[in-house]
């Protein structure tokens, strides 16, 4: 089992299990943030992780700063851990994402209490999960839910559905995404890529790219099912009518304030959609003034410089989660083909920063926002504080209900 450092006898331990994929940095953030998370609020709580990839210098980042931090991915160490640890935790995802886990902690450990953190829920059948891979709450899934000790939910409209479909758990409550914990950043090596790209600090705009289906056939360079070819479609179908917008309010951006923009990945698809639907379609003046990322970034990187941006306009959620927690406005874009994690946003307070792209007909509400951004830098920090100051209330108060669980288990013990 991995360590960087023994953990004391009598600790509290749980297990975290997360770390879904590395070739997109918000699953990367789930774990950070999550660590985060407990070391501010929980320090005494000794984790073990339960990864499901942690490859391409992720495992190196966590360890190097969570030094207390275990790893356990062989069936030997799992089983120790199992043995060790008092509770299962299951990170932040689009949904219950390993159930199958779940089902192995509970078996193996006799039983042992387990709880869900920041996920999204979705009726079966819900128009908004039609073409994404969670289907919905299955008798399975609402059978684990009612067997957990608390289901925090990242946006308000999985958690109207929680209640409303009778989940029995003692605590159903809002519980942001995890990712929103994140404050690891590289800023030498931010530092140094500004620099080399004439890049200053709070003059350029990050956008980041998607797709309306995430191309899982692309990033895992699998051949698509009959599925993924009707995904594959839809994407095709829409994706010059959303980049359109995003390429209007681009151009209005730098036209006016002269700044540059940064085109940068949240996932290893996003350089080569950067460059087809944005770069090679930007008028001369405004593509001398963009920057374009050929290459993947490590979360902390892209973080720190997220962290030094005026903001960002993103089509994908985490980027925006990520730069939030870190002090920078962020502009989010989203299609009925996603999950409900968008309405976040009205969750915490930065409505007028969410926009649906199947309903904004023309963008120039969109680019009038990222406009605002840079006429009004000092209103839209102050109004991405107040978004953080409800957060972090939030963080606390599950904070407490772990804690109370665990104490629960120890009283018993």
């Amino acid at each position: 089992m991995n360590t960087r450092s023994p953990q004391t006898t009598n600790a509290r331990r749980i297990m975290l299990r997360g770390s879904w994929r590395t070739e997109n940095i918000g699953d990367v953030g789930h774990t950070p943030g999550m660590l985060q998370i407990l070391r501010e609020h929980l320090p005494d709580v000794a984790v073990t992780l339960w990864p499901n990839d942690i490859k391409g210098g992720v495992e190196e980042m966590l360890l190097r700063n969570f030094p207390g931090l275990r790893i356990a991915r062989t069936d030997a160490e799992l089983k120790t851990a199992f043995a060790e640890c008092d509770f299962l935790l299951h990170g932040s995802a689009t949904s219950l994402a390993q159930p199958a886990s779940v089902e192995r902690w509970k078996k193996e450990t006799g039983g042992k209490p387990y709880g869900v953190y920041g996920i999204t829920l979705a009726a079966e059948g819900d128009k908004a999960q039609a073409l994404v891979f969670n289907p919905g709450l299955t008798d399975s899934q609402r059978a684990l839910l009612n067997g957990a000790r608390f289901l925090f939910l990242r946006d308000g409209v999985s958690l109207k559905f929680a209640r409303q479909t009778g989940i029995t758990c003692p605590v159903v409550e809002l519980g942001q995404d995890s990712a929103f914990g994140v404050k690891l950043r590289d800023e030498a090596k931010a530092a140094d890529y500004l620099r080399k790209n004439g890049l200053e600090d709070r003059k350029f705009l990050c956008v980041i790219p998607r797709l309306r289906n995430t191309p899982f056939w692309g990033v895992n360079r699998a051949p698509q099912s009959d599925f993924d070819k009707m995904k594959h479609a839809v994407n095709e179908a829409n994706k010059e009518v959303d980049f359109e917008k995003f390429r209007a309010a681009i151009i209005a951006f730098v036209r006016e304030t002269g700044f540059k923009v940064l085109l940068c990945p949240e996932c290893d698809d996003h350089m080569i959609l950067n460059k087809e639907m944005i770069l090679n379609r930007l008028p001369d003046d405004v593509r001398g003034k963009t920057v374009w990322r050929e290459t993947f970034w490590p979360m902390d990187e892209a973080v720190a410089v997220y962290a030094r941006a005026l903001g960002l306009l993103s089509m994908d959620m985490h980027s925006p989660i990520m730069a939030t927690a870190n002090g920078t406005p962020a502009i989010v874009c989203r299609w009925w083909q996603q999950t409900s994690k968008g309405f976040m946003w009205q969750d915490i307070g930065l409505g007028d920063w969410l926009f649906d792209m199947d309903t904004e007909k023309n963008g120039d509400r969109i680019t009038e926002a990222v406009l605002s951004l840079a006429r009004n830098p000092a209103d839209a920090r102050a109004k991405v504080a107040k978004a953080m100051e409800f957060v972090r209330d939030r963080q606390k108060a599950t904070m407490v209900v772990l804690d109370r669980e665990l104490k629960r288990i120890g009283s018993a013990a």
